[in-house]
C-alpha cells in the first residue's frame, strides 16, 4: 500500500484571503489550453485567428465553470443548494460535473462560433484536444483534496484515504488524471495529424472520454448521498456517460460517411 501524501488543500493563505489547490488546477488547465491554442493559430492549426482563439479559450472557460457548477448541482446534489443556494459558488469546496461543464462548452462554441461565421464542428474539433489538459489538472485537483475515491482493495498502488477509513482504496482520480487526461490527450493529438472528416475528432472525444470514465466508474465509489442506482454497480457517472459512447460511435460513423476533410 501506498502513503497518501497529504496536501494542504490551501496553496497560498495570506491573512483571510486563501487559494486553494482546487481551484488553482483549473486555472492551470485553462492556462495550458490557452497556450496550446494559440500555438496552434500560429502554426495554421486552427481554424480562427489566434485573438479569436483566445477569445474562444476565455468563454469555453466560463463554459466550464458555470456548467460543471451547475450540472453538479443538477445531477449530483440539488438538496445542498436547496438548503444553501450560495453553496453554488464556493467552487473551491471541489463539486464540479465533467458533464455539466461539457454542456456549458458546447454552448460557448456555439454562441462564438455563429459571432465568428466558423462552423460550430470545426470549433469543437479544435478545442476537444484541448480539453484534456483541463480533465487532468482537474483530478489532481481531486486527489489533493482527497475526494472521489476508490472502492477498497489490495492492489500494490491502494491508498487510505482521510474521512474515508482505514482501508487502501484505488486512487481513482489518478486513474482518470491518466486516462482522461493523459491517453485522451495523447488520442486525440495523434488522430488529429492528419486531415480528418469533420466532426471525426469531437466524435474521438466523446468516445474515448466516455469510454474511460465509463470503465473507471467500476472501482470509483459513487457520491455517498446518491449511491448505486441499480444492479449493485450502476453509478450517476455510468448513466450521463454511456450516451457520450454511444453518441460519439454514431457521429464517428455519420463523419466518415458524409466524408467532408477538414480545411
Amino acid at each position: 500500500m501506498l502513503t497518501y501524501p497529504q496536501i494542504d488543500p490551501v496553496a497560498v493563505s495570506i491573512g483571510t484571503f486563501k487559494i486553494h489547490w482546487y481551484g488553482l488546477m483549473y486555472v492551470i488547465g485553462i492556462a495550458g489550453a490557452w497556450w496550446l491554442g494559440r500555438w496552434k493559430a500560429d502554426h495554421g492549426l486552427a481554424p480562427a485567428t489566434r485573438e479569436q482563439v483566445e477569445d474562444l479559450v476565455f468563454y469555453c472557460a466560463i463554459g466550464v465553470v458555470a456548467g460543471g457548477r451547475l450540472g453538479y448541482t443538477l445531477f449530483y446534489n440539488l438538496p445542498l443548494f436547496s438548503h444553501d443556494p450560495f453553496a453554488i459558488l464556493r467552487i473551491w469546496e471541489g463539486g464540479m460535473s465533467f458533464h455539466g461543464g461539457l454542456l456549458g462548452v458546447f454552448l460557448a462554441m456555439w454562441w462564438y462560433g455563429r459571432k465568428i461565421g466558423t462552423g460550430f464542428l470545426r470549433l469543437s474539433d479544435f478545442i476537444g484536444p484541448l480539453v484534456p489538459l483541463g480533465l487532468f489538472t482537474g483530478r489532481i485537483g481531486n486527489f489533493i483534496n482527497g475526494e472521489l475515491w476508490g472502492k477498497p482493495t489490495d492492489v500494490p498502488w491502494a491508498m487510505a484515504f482521510p474521512g474515508a477509513g482505514p482501508e487502501p482504496r484505488h486512487p481513482s482520480m489518478l486513474y482518470e488524471a491518466a486516462l482522461e487526461g493523459v491517453a485522451l490527450f495523447l488520442l486525440l493529438h495523434w488522430f488529429s495529424l492528419k486531415p480528418r472528416p469533420v466532426g471525426a475528432v469531437s466524435a474521438l472525444f466523446m468516445l474515448g472520454y466516455g469510454t474511460f470514465r465509463f470503465a473507471v466508474e467500476f472501482v470509483r465509489l459513487p457520491d455517498a448521498h446518491i449511491g448505486y442506482l441499480a444492479f449493485g454497480w450502476l453509478t450517476m457517472g455510468h448513466i450521463l456517460t454511456l450516451p457520450m459512447i454511444l453518441v460519439g460511435l454514431f457521429w464517428l460513423a455519420y463523419a466518415y460517411r458524409r466524408q467532408p476533410v477538414a480545411a
